[in-house]
């Protein structure tokens, strides 16, 4: 085993986690100076920064001659910032749901996931395509922005109540905040680039195949940055962040990823019909899955982080046993179908149902 692998492994982890908490520290100070909520800066900065990994990947790989590493990056990463990252960061500390996160974001999110489906039905998403994901993303980043300064008084009082007075936005401040954002983020990216690189010559190196790898090691590796910034954010108390972090990084994965790669790839970006039949539907299912664990007292419970985790490491079992056509894959997905999911589902219902009950209860007290 190599120890230059192991020791840039080690390093990769450092500066990953110094570049994300300069990364949070900026940008939280810089929310306040410019009276933006930490959940915005979460959907637009952070999330975009943190998408970063994903963007360089995607281009490379295409310009490489490897298109279908971007979809199955953008489809991993998606997977893992919620079941992985929402799941981690709640088993922390619980998490608190904006309302507009339910109302607005996740439902985009959704939609363009729906999309993505939708485009890929042909067979691979074409430059029109590509372009109409890029003008969505514009558009989307246009309003999340738009509207926030809208609100910028009572955002500046409710970020200081929790946060503290924002203090000087002088020259200094600015020069000083706007530095720490930029070695933040290129911590997480030098960070990320060398603990993937590491962790797949440590991953050939004990005779793991190549698919294993790219299905696991890349998409999670890329999805580091999220994990640093939304674990740190977690600890530090700021929580806004973390789950405007990671719906905005989806958001930002189907549409400018895949917009960019599709945009810059001959021919457009091919979809895998293993993608289209299998990963693209528990993408799209994780997504849609926010929405009734979110609604629930407008909040991730530790429980709920629980489940999310679960379901992560039965999703990677599952490609695990795939890639390998294990013989123990029938009897796993037997379990899952038959057992697993369906209780999920009916605990979810019951829990949304009671939740909803409570609030009509608490509208008709007032």
């Amino acid at each position: 085993m190599n120890s230059d692998s192991i020791g840039f492994l080690i390093l990769g982890m450092i500066i990953l986690i110094i570049g994300a908490e300069l990364f949070v520290r900026g940008a939280s100070k810089m929310a306040a100076i410019l009276g933006i909520s930490p959940l915005v800066v979460g959907l637009t900065v952070v999330a975009f920064g943190t998408s970063s990994p994903e963007i360089a990947v995607g281009l490379q790989a295409s310009l490489a001659g490897n298109p279908g590493v971007a979809i199955g990056n953008v489809i991993g990463s998606n997977i893992t910032n919620v079941l992985l990252i929402l799941g981690l960061s709640a088993v922390i500390m619980p998490l608190t749901v904006a309302s507009r996160l339910i109302r607005f974001d996740v439902p985009i999110m959704i939609g363009v996931s729906i999309l993505f489906l939708i485009f890929s039905l042909s067979g691979g998403i074409g430059r029109i395509e590509g372009l109409f994901f890029l003008l969505l993303a514009i558009g989307y980043t246009s309003f999340v922005v738009i509207a926030s300064r809208k609100e910028s008084k009572a955002v500046r009082t409710e970020y200081e109540k929790e946060f503290g007075p924002s203090g000087s936005s002088g020259i200094k401040t600015w020069t000083f905040n706007i530095s720490l954002i930029l070695l933040g983020l290129g911590g997480l990216v030098v960070g990320a680039d060398w603990l993937v690189e590491s962790a797949v010559a440590l991953s050939r190196a004990l005779g793991i195949s190549d698919l294993i790898i790219g299905l696991t090691v890349v998409a999670v590796g890329t999805s580091l940055p999220e994990i640093a910034t939304s674990v740190i954010a977690t600890i530090r108390g700021e929580r806004e962040i973390v789950i405007g972090n990671i719906i905005g990084s989806n958001i930002y994965n189907i549409l400018l990823v895949l917009g960019s790669v599709s945009l810059i790839t001959p021919g457009g970006l091919p979809v895998p019909s293993a993608a289209l039949n299998f990963d693209i539907p528990v993408m799209l299912a994780v997504a849609i899955a926010c929405l009734p664990i979110f609604i629930t007292d407008d909040s991730i419970t530790r429980w709920e982080g629980f489940l999310f985790l679960g379901y992560y490491i039965a999703y990677i079992l599952y490609l695990v046993l795939a890639a390998q056509q294990h013989a123990v894959l029938p009897f796993f997905n037997t379990i899952m179908l038959t057992f697993v999911i369906p209780l999920t589902v009916l605990t979810l219902f019951i829990v949304l149902h009671r939740s909803s009950r409570q609030g009509r209860v608490k509208s008709i007290e007032r």
